[in-house]
């Protein structure tokens, strides 16, 4: 079954109650939070994405993905452990110990939170395949993490394939979500190359009718 968890990214402040209501009548899965911090990638959206999780929670019942694209990942970690979003996802690339890899993947665990790793473009599935026992998914960035709007990069296909291979392959209970340039004409691709969560923000919320659109993202 394939997921749509819908960025929030550039939900208008001004907008934000209403959208996130159509949203969640649209029939999404998730509320998608891009976290970042000025430092992993340029654009900061901290404040907001918190202001904006702690706003869903008191309104909707769906669950919260959060991606974190920071440098700091145990202090975010920390701040949304509070919040008790359905997942926490970090990058790789943020943490420069495999044995910080480990704990960060245990604190959120204990705290009954689904973890995630994810990966940009450029890294190699080879260098996380040992915590994949331990993971509930992993994110496969398909554009460079920092903003939205970017168009899919091709060559990611061929990464969503090896995973799905590979999960197969050692039987394995991990969702494959992808995150960048998911629109009505990238979604069959990284479909059939095994992502079963896709993450969608401009292409629901620039439609005209939301619902529709999640329908049609979500078709194989």
């Amino acid at each position: 079954m394939v997921e749509i968890s819908a960025s929030v990214l550039s939900v208008k402040k001004e907008e934000a109650i209403k959208t996130f209501y159509n949203l969640e009548t649209a029939k999404i899965d998730y509320f998608h939070i891009d976290v970042m911090d000025g430092k992993f990638v340029e654009q900061d959206t901290a404040d907001l994405m918190l202001e904006y999780t702690e706003y869903i929670k008191s309104i909707s019942n769906l669950p919260i993905d959060v991606h974190l694209m920071v440098e700091d990942v145990y202090s975010y970690v920390q701040s949304y452990l509070a919040l008790d979003p359905n997942m926490i996802t970090f990058h790789y690339e943020a943490v420069k110990k495999k044995e910080d890899i480990k704990e960060l993947i245990n604190l959120i665990k204990e705290n009954d939170i689904k973890v995630g790793i994810s990966i940009k473009p450029e890294t190699k599935l080879e260098e996380i395949k040992e915590f994949f026992p331990y993971l509930h998914q992993v994110l496969i960035m398909t554009v460079e993490p920092g903003y939205g709007g970017q168009t899919l990069i091709e060559s990611t296909i061929d990464k969503i394939k090896e995973l799905k291979e590979y999960i197969e392959k050692e039987n394995l209970e991990l969702d494959i979500e992808v995150d960048g340039g998911i629109n009505l004409q990238t979604n069959q691709k990284v479909i059939q190359a095994g992502a079963n969560i896709l993450v969608c923000g401009s292409s629901i919320l620039k439609s005209d009718n939301y619902k529709e659109t999640v329908e049609r993202l979500k078709q194989i």
